[in-house]
């Protein structure tokens, strides 16, 4: 390692569905974060580790900064901008075809209150394949004219563009000081939380509406195997008996469906053979229980 190294906390912030966990992923070259189509997937701070030369990133992955209307909601924003606070670098992500909406009206105004003099704060609009040079250069000075970004970077997470250059400015904007996680470190979350967020990615593309947001995912076992396999045995909390019924599917097609896209990507992230047990459990009041925030990582007293 260099005698001049540097490490520091990155927070990603934007609206839901910006391309946060995308980013990150992309960022760390590992799936450490939920991708979904659905909006607010991400639920508790989700850190991904990245090197850049002697640099060592670590990407806060916040849930999508919104409106909130239930308890669970308010954790999640509460979670949200704690993450920023505690940043060395704020990166705030919009959509270029989207631009300024009522959403990044907001988080701008909160950002003048939640992060502090010495955090430094870039702008990256995403997804620019979607609009023409002229709008995004548009885009651009517009923002800029709202709040004063230190550099502003034109991406596109999905496929890569310009997320080399974004990811070697943070590395030279991180403070002088040794690594904070091993060198083969992705990311700080227990395997028991990431195991259960890959399951919970499963079901949110699997169902519809409401009801991914009426549940929730927990590793109850994680017994380690002589052959070098692992048992992982999950729970599904949800709020009614007509959502089992949903997950479970007709003649429990859905939920093998599910557990077996479940099992290859945790088999793959794990570099090693998985075997997944999934049960489903009604717990109608679930989002009222502290205990399951915890296991989101979340501080259930955000909420009120």
């Amino acid at each position: 390692m260099a005698e001049t190294t540097r490490a520091g906390f990155v927070a990603l912030i934007g609206e839901p569905n910006a391309g946060k966990s995308t980013l990150l992923n992309r960022m760390v070259g590992a799936k450490v974060s939920i991708v979904t189509h659905k909006v607010q997937t991400t639920r508790a701070r989700i850190r991904g580790v990245a090197l850049e030369g002697d640099s060592q990133l670590v990407f806060v992955d916040t849930p999508g900064i919104f409106k909130p209307k239930r308890r669970l909601d308010r954790a999640m924003v509460t979670a949200a901008w704690g993450g920023a606070a505690d940043a060395d670098v704020i990166v705030l992500l919009i959509e270029a075809h989207k631009g300024v909406t009522e959403g990044v009206e907001n988080i701008l105004a909160a950002l003048d209150e939640y992060s502090n003099p010495n955090q430094k704060v870039a702008l990256a609009i995403n997804k620019i394949d979607m609009v023409d040079v002229e709008k995004l250069l548009a885009l651009a000075k517009d923002m800029n004219e709202r709040h004063h970004f230190v550099e502003t970077f034109m991406i596109s997470a999905e496929k890569g563009r310009g997320v080399d250059d974004l990811r070697k400015w943070l590395a030279k904007e991180l403070p002088e000081g040794p690594w904070l996680y091993p060198e083969d470190q992705i990311a700080d979350l227990p395997m028991r939380m990431i195991a259960a967020e890959i399951t919970r990615e499963k079901l949110t593309l699997n169902l519809h509406q409401e009801l991914p947001y009426q549940l929730t995912v927990e590793t109850e076992n994680w017994e380690e195997r002589k052959d070098g396999s692992a048992r992982v045995d999950q729970v599904v909390y949800v709020a009614r008996d007509g959502h089992k019924g949903i997950i479970l599917g007709k003649r429990g097609e859905t939920i093998k469906r599910i557990s077996r896209a479940s099992r290859e990507d945790l088999s793959e992230f794990l570099g090693r053979k998985v075997h997944l047990f999934l049960q489903v459990k009604v717990r109608p009041n679930w989002l009222e229980e502290a205990e399951r925030y915890g296991e989101m990582g979340l501080d259930f007293k955000d909420g009120n």
